[in-house]
């Protein structure tokens, strides 16, 4: 089976799988423990602490560890949320910042609007900045999910910055793919270890001020997040993207794989478009619009019937289901939304992978009864 589904969750890299056993034989003590086994499992906390410091350009002392990034997202919207405000938060964010704001910052929140290719309105956000409005945090991610579509958040930081509003970054699809350094620089910041190669369950939330501890029950993370750490994971995810970070340069040259595949797949159907192929994406990932069928004639079914693992954008419209909100800020129809498939590669995903899966596509395409 060819794994285009990389954005979605990816498996477990050689580097994070040999941290962690290694850290599951080493570090076998709770962290919180005063006797020499817990304070070295401890010790092997604080070193993954600075190790990734490091990589953000942040310091140490403003990373907490958590369970993931869906957690991290709702530890720092409710410290916002709990100082007043508003909450202005791009419209194609992932739903972990969407629903926490519509919770925590309940009729207080607005969306930065996006242009027509994806990105951010710049514009409207500096105008809305400077007419004297200071909201709680600005939100925007480093890169999306669904259609893998950069965002300008080194200009936004330093927008913000220039205001003196906080500026928050979802780094979740960014980091792995692209150069961690600088991302220590926005005021608030997460990511999650099983995005780049490292397991599931595990992330990260950088903040470079205090935060009021959603979970409670110890005072582990210096009283920030309780519950015992997952040293082997954390160890893990650290291990994965000092893996990834040490060689982004040569990752982003297989764009050439994925741009070679979309010139091919519009070649063999002109009714196929790409989402954002006129903007900066990752180089793993894309999104296309489909020809119009019936919508019982699923994409990703027929895909994984001929060896491939593909994501959807949205699911077909029925009535009842809604189309994913990010394609539907950028101005895409429900119909359109519905014929949405997203290839997301990895970092082992050769060219040949990445033909192997137009071939397929192109079978697919070449079954349907009217044809492209």
């Amino acid at each position: 089976m060819l794994y285009f589904d990389h954005n979605a969750t990816s498996p477990l890299g050689a580097a994070a799988r040999d941290a962690w056993l290694d850290a599951t034989e080493r570090f076998i003590g709770n962290p919180s423990s005063q006797h020499r086994v817990g304070q070295r499992a401890d010790r092997a906390l604080e070193d993954a602490r600075e190790r990734l410091a490091l990589m953000l350009g942040c310091r140490a002392g403003e990373l907490i560890w958590t369970s993931g990034a869906t957690e991290a997202v709702n530890m720092a919207v409710a410290d916002f949320a709990s100082r007043g405000g508003e909450a202005w938060v791009s419209a194609v964010e992932h739903p972990c910042m969407i629903e926490s704001v519509r919770y925590w910052f309940l009729g207080r929140y607005r969306l930065v609007p996006v242009e027509g290719s994806g990105v951010i309105n710049l514009s409207w956000l500096e105008e809305a900045l400077r007419s004297g409005s200071r909201p709680s945090f600005v939100a925007i991610m480093a890169a999306n999910n669904e259609t893998g579509i950069l965002q300008p958040w080194r200009e936004a930081t330093a927008l913000c910055e220039s205001h003196g509003v906080p500026f928050f970054c979802d780094a979740s699809q960014w980091l792995g793919k692209k150069s961690a350094g600088e991302l220590g620089r926005c005021a608030a910041l997460v990511g999650c270890g099983h995005k780049f190669g490292g397991p599931q369950g595990v992330g990260f939330l950088k903040s470079n001020g205090s935060v009021t501890p959603l979970l409670r029950g110890g005072p582990q993370e210096a009283a920030r997040r309780a519950g015992t750490e997952n040293v082997a994971g954390i160890l893990s995810m650290v291990a994965a993207l000092e893996d990834r970070d040490a060689n982004t340069a040569e990752f982003e040259q297989r764009v050439t794989f994925r741009d070679s595949f979309e010139a091919q797949l519009r070649g063999y159907c002109a009714s196929v478009s790409v989402i954002g192929a006129d903007v900066p994406r990752l180089w793993n990932t894309s999104a296309v619009v489909m020809p119009e069928i019936d919508c019982r004639q699923r994409w990703v079914v027929k895909l994984d019937r001929a060896g491939c693992a593909v994501s959807t954008g949205s699911a077909c419209a029925s009535g009842k289901e809604q189309a994913s909100h990010v394609l539907s800020a950028m101005g895409l129809s429900v119909s359109e939304s519905a014929r949405v498939l997203r290839f997301s590669s990895g970092w082992d995903t050769t060219e040949a992978n990445w033909q192997r899966l137009l071939t397929a596509a192109c079978q697919a395409l070449g079954s349907l009864k009217g044809g492209c």
